[in-house]
């Protein structure tokens, strides 16, 4: 049975896929439904098999409402593994070579799902920890307080290309910072929660909508299709929805599936011109350097040198520059100039005049802003 949500605009090379559905049933066997290869990212949340013991009370005896559904619990490791080892698999064959996959779990299981994945054949890009602002305390204070939890972000296969991450926009929007792989995030709370008529949460493990808006950010472009195989309350669906991208849910509580259903369906898309992707630098039309002396943005006989004017050289008429005695392209010079194997001659590179020194690079952002 599925159940059909408002859609994301439509692209004209979406593959035929249930989109923006929630297909209700065991992961494995609804994954088994899809074609191969045909979708772009994956965000999985599955069972952390807590192996909880007992109850669990606050100092004031007061009962936890801690996970104890019968979904996260497996009789053993060995029974957890094949679990694991079955719906790793299942995702693999319809992540398309360029997609990549992101888990997420705790210590009770973060590092079994590890292991299987990379027996699979998966490559892992990183591990990201997301540290919470507001972790549950450790009421029996015999640990440290359980303040994060791991996700894996991995590829296809190691020699897996062109998977998206989007850099520069990540950069630009941490004040042109690397972004990092610690993420400071509130866990799941006040009005996001989603809440019965009883007050009472409607899924314990509810993932704030901030944390998958970095993951769907980061490694997705609006149009992509997103898979969650583990859909409980519907997070991944409401963020691809808010972001521009189709989503496809798993999930086997019918519960949870009307009540992801009902978030979602009351979503309202961001703008186009708002979630558009910033075209990436290695994405951009090529431009030769001999095209800015063509074009008279550098010209002929112009000294360039480097951000700290250790080195010169001279800009020819054909696109190359004179250092001494050799000529080269930008790049051969600026590594003959530093005794290096390799250099990036765009950003080594730059003009001085009157008002100081500008990177040859922007003078090639300018071309391409004409449209080349």
């Amino acid at each position: 049975m599925a159940l059909r949500l408002n859609r994301a605009p439509a692209r004209h090379d979406a593959p035929a896929l249930p989109l923006d559905t929630i297909l209700i049933g065991d992961c494995v066997a609804e994954l088994e439904k899809l074609p191969s290869a045909s979708v772009d990212l994956i965000f999985a949340d599955p069972p952390y098999n807590l192996q909880l013991q007992g109850d669990l009370r606050r100092p004031d005896q007061s009962l936890v409402d801690a996970v104890d559904d019968s979904w996260d619990q497996f009789e053993s490791f060995q029974a957890y593994d094949a679990f694991t080892r079955a719906w790793l698999m299942a995702v693999r064959r319809v992540l398309k070579p360029t997609g990549t996959m992101w888990v997420i779990g705790s210590y009770h299981n973060i590092f079994r799902v590890g292991t299987v994945l990379q027996d699979l054949g998966y490559w892992v890009l990183n591990d990201v920890v997301w540290r919470k602002t507001n972790p549950m305390p450790n009421f029996r204070g015999r640990r440290f307080t359980n303040a994060h939890e791991t996700l894996i972000w991995a590829a296809k296969s190691a020699d897996a290309k062109g998977y998206t991450f989007n850099y520069e926009a990540l950069k630009a929007g941490n004040e042109d910072l690397q972004p990092r792989s610690d993420w400071l995030i509130p866990i799941c709370s006040g009005g996001e929660r989603l809440k019965g008529d009883d007050g009472k949460k409607v899924h314990p493990t509810q993932k704030p909508e901030a944390l998958l808006a970095r993951v769907l950010l980061s490694s997705s472009k609006p149009g992509d299709v997103v898979l969650d195989p583990f859909f409980g309350s519907g997070t991944t669906g409401a963020v691809a929805k808010r972001l521009g991208r189709h989503f496809i849910g798993v999930e086997r509580d019918r519960d949870y599936a009307a009540a992801a259903r009902a978030r979602i369906d009351a979503v309202e898309p961001e703008a186009a011109d708002a979630i558009v992707q910033a075209p990436a630098k290695r994405e951009a039309p090529r431009v030769a350097f001999a095209t800015l002396v063509e074009r008279g943005l550098v010209r002929p006989g112009a000294k360039l040198v480097d951000a700290r004017r250790r080195y010169e050289a001279t800009v020819r008429a054909d696109g190359t520059l004179a250092f001494g005695s050799v000529i080269g392209s930008i790049h051969r010079i600026g590594a003959l100039a530093q005794g290096a194997d390799a250099c990036n001659g765009w950003s080594f590179w730059h003009v001085e005049d009157a008002r100081g020194l500008t990177s040859i690079d922007a003078f090639r952002d300018a071309v391409r802003a004409e449209g080349v």
